[in-house]
């Protein structure tokens, strides 16, 4: 945690005066889990912090201080990408936890992580080996009830049910079930899909 601390806080130094109200980062995937636990993933790449919903300037400010190609990633080995609001499979409507201890050393940012359980079920979108070790690793922790990752599942299904990628759904719902039957150990849910897909 002393490590994505020192990395806020660095962006915080940096930022341009300018309004007072605080710039509310939400921060998704690995960073989100990090924020929340004791869990560092072990690679040699960057750590990096994804974000959604961020006005264009805010997001020009902050990839000039933050992104993949600044003196702070490089320095830091972390950095901050921006994804677009409607890429990631979220539950609707996303839960949010403000990084208390983080905040209470920023002047100019709030951070908020995403909900370790939507994190789990954003990862089912992408399932890369890194995402795998990710929701195994918050699975150890004992951080993901069975019935609440149905439960956000779920509303990621009907939120993404009428959309334009709606026919990628049979794939999450295998990942998904690959989750409940190879890392929770539990019977694989049976989820249903409107007749179009």
């Amino acid at each position: 945690m002393q490590r994505v601390r020192d990395f806020f806080g660095e962006i915080d130094q940096q930022w341009p005066n300018g309004s007072l109200d605080k710039v509310r980062l939400r921060i998704i995937g690995c960073g989100a889990l990090m924020l929340q636990t004791n869990y560092e993933r072990g690679t040699k790449d960057s750590d990096v912090f994804d974000t959604v919903d961020l006005a264009a300037e805010t997001k020009e400010h902050l990839l000039r201080i933050a992104g993949i190609d600044t003196e702070l990633a490089k320095r830091r080995l972390m950095y901050v990408d921006i994804v677009a609001n409607g890429i990631p499979f979220l539950a609707h409507p996303p839960l949010w936890h403000p990084s208390g201890e983080l905040n209470r050393g920023l002047t100019r940012l709030e951070v908020l992580a995403l909900d370790v359980v939507d994190v789990v079920v954003a990862k089912l979108k992408p399932f890369r080996p890194n995402d795998k070790a990710d929701i195994d690793a918050m699975i150890e922790r004992d951080l993901v009830p069975h019935d609440r990752l149905v439960e956000r599942f779920r509303s990621a299904v009907d939120d993404w049910a009428g959309g334009a990628l709606a026919d990628r759904l049979p794939h999450y719902i295998k990942n998904l079930n690959e989750v409940e039957r190879d890392m929770l150990g539990v019977r694989e849910t049976e989820i249903e899909l409107p007749s179009w897909i």
